[in-house]
């Protein structure tokens, strides 16, 4: 599975402006409610139920809130590179800046584990989540996410 498969070039967003963690997944749902087609605030519950479960901050400065939802045909993606460090309850304790928020169709399964895993490969590379850091719009957002020397690091 390539990041490419999750995520189009309309799906990430440079420099999101958000106060606080209910706030990153306000402006997501809002977002994916665009891309999906689904109401924003059946999105912003199913990612708040997730959380609920346990911050799905990995640390390292990154976050992928997810979820399962009934009426989406396909895996995914959105991502966020936040205007600012929020927290996000990570397990390091370390606020996120770069956010990959993954939705899934309800009978997803083992499509759904292995997108959380690809994703989760790509932003525990640090070298490429410095160069995303430093990207200053959302074209080089994406180029950086699905650029095959990104993929080949994150396999």
């Amino acid at each position: 599975m390539e990041i490419a498969d999750l995520l189009s070039p309309h799906a990430v967003l440079s420099h999101l402006k958000a106060a606080n963690k209910k706030q990153v997944l306000q402006e997501l749902s809002v977002k994916a409610a665009l891309v999906t087609g689904l109401p924003e605030r059946k999105i912003f519950e199913t990612l708040t139920e997730r959380e609920r479960l346990g911050s799905t901050g990995m640390g390292q400065g990154s976050a992928v809130p997810h979820g399962r939802m009934a009426g989406i045909e396909r895996m995914t993606g959105l991502f966020a590179q936040l205007d600012h460090p929020v927290d996000f309850d990570a397990m390091d304790d370390q606020p996120v800046d770069l956010v990959f928020l993954l939705l899934a169709p309800e009978g997803a399964g083992a499509d759904h584990l292995k997108a959380l895993a690809r994703v989760s490969r790509l932003l525990r590379n640090q070298a490429l989540c410095e160069k995303l850091r430093a990207a200053t719009d959302s074209p080089a957002l994406y180029a950086l996410l699905t650029e095959p020397t990104a993929a080949s690091q994150a396999a």
